[in-house]
């Protein structure tokens, strides 16, 4: 895993002394992503600089660094990621007569784009990437993000400049390169708790959507074209519902896929381990690597104290079964509040989602002992495991019926309770019935109960802020949730709530915490259930083979079960979260209500104070939990002192 960063002039005016350490500059903004080493490549002719910095996982020899020059020199790369099926290009290519100088896998893509071109090369590869390919002879850049957003890059094009970079932070180095609050992606922002691709926070700089190509040629501007579409994807997996394959046929392709993609995600010259919560997902992906090594495998977990926060318990009774060496830490809430002030930091732009805290806890840890790290992520939108996907449809079914002035009656009485207060009530509810923080399902279950139609229920469901009750002059761009032909495309709810979480949530929240958390630790994440492969066949599965008996990940519960007995997994979902709600009002009070003065917000003029102010002062009251649109709020506050 590593860091890229490139820029070109456009008019050719920059010398190469400059260039170099324009490079130079860029590249070193993404040290922690590539602690092991880094380089530049200059043509002052062409006016381009193109740096990395690299974390050595594979071939650790001088013979995979970058930015490396292709064998007949028309093709320069710098890239981030891993391809997990290089071998067999490789000696593919070399069946075709290339000779090879290094082991990289970076040296099978520019050699395959030399030999088969760029989208030819690009749609073989088994993997997770970002990287910008040179073409000295047409004096072309391209970039390239894999096909489900695991590695990120931004880009900046203008008539006279162009840059990219995995992070925004190299662009702040980079002259020319203008950075002005784009109040619209804040708004989108606040609705959700990060920033969706293609905006990033800032007007000038953009995020390459997943599995498409940015060519850049003299002259013009971007065109970017995808090489592997997920709306396709969906729909055709869709189209086979009609006709659902044998539940023992699908249940072994799964378990084949899956041992694939997990098998050749342990392929690494430096050690290995996995990330363990106990829950289906990472279960399932250790279980996987145990019956792939002749060895323990390396098992990394974290737990609070806090009640209905812990999972770590259930993460220890999977890894003995399995026996794997496990680790584990219990947090401190000190520990945890350390973090905090680094987040605007690790994280470039404003993000809200606070299990962005273990995250980076137990990234840390595991970084203690191993260099790469497997983890379950993707499990939840692929096998319907969000709560949402099963009851959602069946709710509004309920609710329609409803007259909606009680509906809403209904509402209101759910929410005359704070969610603290409903889960002290339902402490009396048996555990294995009442899922972890009740009070907060039962507000969102108000929220459901206010809207008509199943995508207003939806869009409800991740709203955290109404955004342009808070931000000055801020307009909510338009998005996949206001493309109606989406619906048409894929007329089941459940599975268009499959397809826009997993075209927005997925790489945009889950994996860009991912990839910050790991890379701030100089850690490289590996996500085998998002081998594109498991993707599109998990896509061709019908409900029916993922919703049972109110619970969602069917098929995926059946491949663990070969593994780990049910009695293990199966218990409520909980999410990977800190306690926020309490800890705003006791030790983190003072830090927050510094970023909320409203004294502070007016000055700033982007947000209205007088909303927040009476958010702040319901949440301390006790009335009702505003923790998630604090945060929100709180994340903004502290990115902008960090970088305004």
């Amino acid at each position: 895993m590593c860091g890229i960063a490139g820029m070109i002039d456009r008019r050719a005016a920059t010398s190469p002394e400059s260039l170099q350490q324009i490079g130079r500059a860029m590249s070193d903004t993404l040290l922690h992503r590539g602690p092991d080493a880094g380089g530049v490549w200059t043509d002052a002719a062409a006016g381009i600089a193109l740096g990395h910095r690299r974390l050595s996982i594979i071939d650790l020899s001088p013979g995979g660094a970058q930015p490396m020059v292709s064998a007949n020199g028309r093709y320069v790369i710098s890239y981030n990621g891993e391809i997990f099926n290089f071998v067999e290009l490789r000696a593919e290519l070399e069946r075709l007569g290339v000779k090879f100088r290094g082991g990289s896998d970076t040296e099978v893509i520019i050699e395959g784009a030399a030999r088969w071109g760029l989208a030819a090369t690009v749609k073989r590869l088994i993997g997770m990437f970002a990287f910008a390919l040179w073409d000295r002879e047409t004096r072309t850049i391209s970039l390239v993000r894999d096909r489900l957003g695991i590695k990120p890059v931004y880009y900046l094009a203008s008539e006279s400049l162009f840059a990219c970079g995995s992070e925004l932070k190299a662009f702040r180095v980079c002259p020319g390169c203008s950075a002005t609050l784009d109040r619209n992606a804040l708004a989108a922002y606040l609705r959700v708790g990060y920033v969706p691709q293609p905006y990033s926070i800032y007007r000038e700089i953009r995020k390459l959507p997943p599995g498409t190509i940015l060519s850049l040629a003299p002259g013009k501007m971007p065109e970017i074209e995808p090489f592997w579409d997920a709306r396709a994807v969906a729909v055709n997996g869709y189209a086979k519902w009609r006709n659902p394959p044998d539940e023992g046929e699908a249940v072994e392709r799964l378990d084949a896929l899956l041992r694939d993609a997990v098998r050749r995600r342990m392929v690494a010259d430096v050690p290995l381990g996995a990330f363990l919560s106990g829950g289906i997902d990472s279960s399932t992906v250790v279980a996987l690597m145990q019956a792939e090594s002749n060895r323990s495998v390396r098992t990394f977990s974290i737990g609070f104290h806090e009640q209905g926060y812990d999972e770590a318990a259930h993460a220890k009774a999977v890894a003995a079964h399995l026996g794997t060496d496990h680790t584990e830490l219990y947090v401190e809430p000190g520990h945890a509040f350390d973090v905090i002030p680094k987040l605007a930091d690790w994280y470039d732009e404003p993000f809200a989602d606070s299990s962005q805290i273990p995250t980076f806890l137990v990234s840390e840890m595991t970084r203690r002992h191993v260099t790469v790290a497997l983890s379950g992520d993707g499990g939840d939108e692929l096998f319907t495991g969000y709560n949402r996907y099963f009851w959602g449809e069946t709710l509004w079914k309920r609710f329609s019926r409803i007259p909606t002035p009680l509906r809403r009656a209904i509402s209101a009485a759910l929410r005359a309770l704070p969610p603290t207060a409903w889960d002290r009530l339902l402490a009396v509810v048996p555990d294995r019935v009442r899922p972890p923080q009740p009070g907060d399902k039962l507000h969102k279950l108000a929220g459901m109960l206010d809207h008509d139609g199943p995508q207003a229920i939806y869009k409800s469901l991740i709203s955290i802020c109404d955004p342009e009750s808070l931000v000055i002059g801020g307009h909510e761009p338009k998005n996949v949730l206001t493309d109606e032909s989406v619906a048409r495309d894929i007329p089941d709810f459940s599975a268009w709530m499959q397809f826009v979480d997993t075209v927005t949530y997925l790489p945009d929240d889950i994996l860009t915490k991912v990839d910050r958390a790991t890379m701030a630790v100089s850690l490289e994440g590996r996500v085998p259930l998002l081998d594109h492969r498991v993707v599109e066949y998990a896509w061709t599965l019908p409900l029916s083979l993922k919703i049972r008996d109110g619970k969602g990940k069917w098929a995926l519960r059946q491949v663990l079960k070969r593994y780990v007995p049910e009695t293990l997994i199966d218990r409520p979902k909980m999410g990977f979260a800190v306690p926020i709600d309490s800890w705003l009002r006791g030790p983190l009070r003072d830090w927050a209500e510094e970023l909320l003065a409203p004294r502070a917000l007016a000055a700033d003029g982007i947000l209205r104070p007088e909303p927040i102010t009476a958010m702040w002062r319901e949440h301390l009251s006790g009335r009702r939990s505003r923790h998630y649109q604090l945060w929100v709020v709180l994340m903004f506050q502290a990115w902008r002192h960090r970088w305004a």
